[in-house]
Parts: C-alpha cells; structure tokens; sequence
C-alpha cells in the first residue's frame, strides 16, 4: 500500500482500538455499563475494519492476469465497503440493541472507577490515533476542506480511518456522558440512553462510508485538476490538434484509465500519427503518473459532425472541451 493509503494511520489505530477492546470489556465486566459494552464491541469491530483496510491493501498489490487484465486496485474499494457494513451491523445495530435493553432494564453502575478509568484512558489512546490520521491527511489533502477530502479521496484508507477515529472519539464523549449522569442521578437508565447515542452515531458513520465507497466501486473519474492536466498534455498542436473528447475512469486509488479521440492533421502518414500518439501518451503519463492505462483514438475532427450533434463529445459521460 502506498504512503496515500494511510498505512501508519490504520496500524495506530489498531493498535490503540485492540488495547481500548480489551480494556472497555474488563471494565464493563467490573461495573456492568452497558456503554462499556457497547463501546468494547465498537472497537473490537473497528480493529476488525483496520484489519480489513490491510487486507485490502496486500490484495491489491497482486499483478493482473488475463481474467483481470486491469488488476485488483479495486480490492481497497471493496474491503472499505466492507467495513461500512461490518460498522453498521456490528457496532450500530449491536450498540442500539443494547441500549434498549438498559432503557427497558435498568441497573446501577458497580465499580464507578472501573469505566470512568478506562474511558478517560481510550479518550487519550483514540486523540494518538486520530491525531496521527490527520497528520497523514493533511500530507496530501491539499487545500481542500475536510469535508471535500473525505468526498474526493479516491484512496479510501484515509477518509475510513478519519471517520472511525472521529465516531470513536464522540461515542467516548457519549458513554462518559451517560455513565457520569447514571452515577450522578443513581438512574442506570442514562447509561442506557448513551449507549443508544452510540449505535445511532455508528449507524449514521456507517452510511456515510458506503455511501462515499459505493461512488469508488461504480467507477469514478480524475479529479478536476487531473483532468485538465491530461487535456493539456495531449494536444502538441503539430500533429495532434485538438482533443475531441475523452473519458477516464479509476481503475484504482492509484491507477488511472484514459480514453480519448484525439484530432490529426489530414495530411498525416500512418508513421507520423503513430508517433504522434506515443508521443501524447508519454506527455500524459508525464503529466499525471497514475494515468497507466491510456487509449487513444486518432480521428479528423469535422466542424460540420460537431454541429450538427454526431461528435461523440456529446454523448453521456464524455468530458467536454472548450472547443465544443
């Protein structure tokens, strides 16, 4: 996996969430919390997700094969689409489920100590971990906005990580919430009702990752200024004149596809265009590396099919260009 899939920050948070597991879950067996509970099982699912991210990663790596002649970048699509549901099932529905059961059954908290200790401790061990996916974000997102980075990443490792580190911290915040009012007020219902918090918080994180990781697994495009750098680098204005129309598609978080029809001069021999399209390859893949697979398509561009609606620039999913 490369430096953009956030390996360091998958492995910080897994060895923070397997340490907060265990801890959480002696602390619910001393004091009976069911927001301890809820929370061991959270970050055991969410040791389970950095163990799935890894995974995702190594598959990817694996050469292409005649079956899949484009290779497995798509793998890191799927394996974060699976942490989307094990988060949704495993921690949401589990945490909901057992927070009704306390609402409707309430209890005192025994050993008070036990959970406030073991909370304060994974607030701190979660801060490490979401301190050092942020580190590794701000490494490559740019000027964009948290919110654009997590939309446009188009390795997933980061945004998941971000987002888990983020709900763990606010489903802490939560548990300490309700255990301090359960002990407070002497209700165990309160305990309860943070619990229900959590699964809610996990369930509404869990829709956001699919929703973000299902855009990835139906095929995204390059970015915006991916784009114009490919358009760019094309065009030679010798022999290649113009772009007509072109199309791209993310095979991968690092491996991106191009196809274009691209205009020649009339007047060009079969030598000349072929030069001409190995020499426009070389300036894209220059101009953007992860552009591995590129087609081109040489054709003589006709003002009259342009107008008149046949260029294929019109057609669904292609990239306009200012000279259409």
């Amino acid at each position: 996996m490369s430096a953009s899939g956030g390996t360091k920050a998958i492995v910080a948070a897994l060895a923070a969430n397997l340490a907060i597991a265990v801890a959480k879950f002696v602390a619910f067996l001393f004091s009976g919390s069911s927001s301890m509970l809820a929370e061991s099982v959270h970050s055991l699912a969410d040791s389970g997700n950095q163990g799935l991210l890894l995974l995702g990663g190594k598959k990817a790596k694996r050469e292409a094969t005649p079956q899949h002649p484009f290779g497995y970048g798509r793998e890191r699509y799927i394996y974060a689409f699976l942490v989307s549901i094990v988060l949704f099932s495993v921690g949401g529905m589990f945490a909901i489920y057992e927070g009704y059961e306390k609402i409707k059954h309430p209890h005192e908290i025994e050993a008070w100590y036990w959970p406030v200790g073991v909370l304060v401790f994974a607030i701190i061990a979660e801060t490490f971990s979401f301190r050092t996916a942020i580190k590794e974000s701000n490494e490559i997102r740019g000027g964009l906005s948290w919110t654009q980075f997590v939309r446009r990443a188009k390795a997933p490792e980061l945004p998941v990580v971000l987002l888990e580190d983020l709900g763990a911290l606010v489903g802490l915040f939560l548990a300490l919430g309700g255990v301090g009012i359960a002990l407070l007020t002497g209700d165990g219902i309160w305990d309860g009702i943070g619990t229900l918090c959590i699964g809610i918080l996990l369930i509404a994180i869990a829709i956001i990752l699919a929703a973000e990781t299902k855009s990835l697994l139906l095929g995204e495009a390059a970015g915006i200024d991916q784009v114009k750098l490919i358009e760019d680098a094309v065009v030679d204005g010798e022999t290649v004149t113009r772009l007509i129309h072109m199309r791209t598609l993310h095979l991968g978080p690092e491996e991106l596809l191009v196809a274009a029809k691209v205009a020649v001069r009339h007047d060009e021999t079969a030598t000349e265009v072929a030069a001409a399209i190995n020499a426009a390859e070389d300036r894209i893949r220059a101009a953007v590396p992860i552009a591995r697979v590129i087609y081109l398509e040489p054709d003589i561009y006709s003002e009259s099919a342009a107008a008149s609606g046949q260029n294929p620039a019109k057609s669904p999913g292609a990239t306009p260009t200012p000279d259409h």
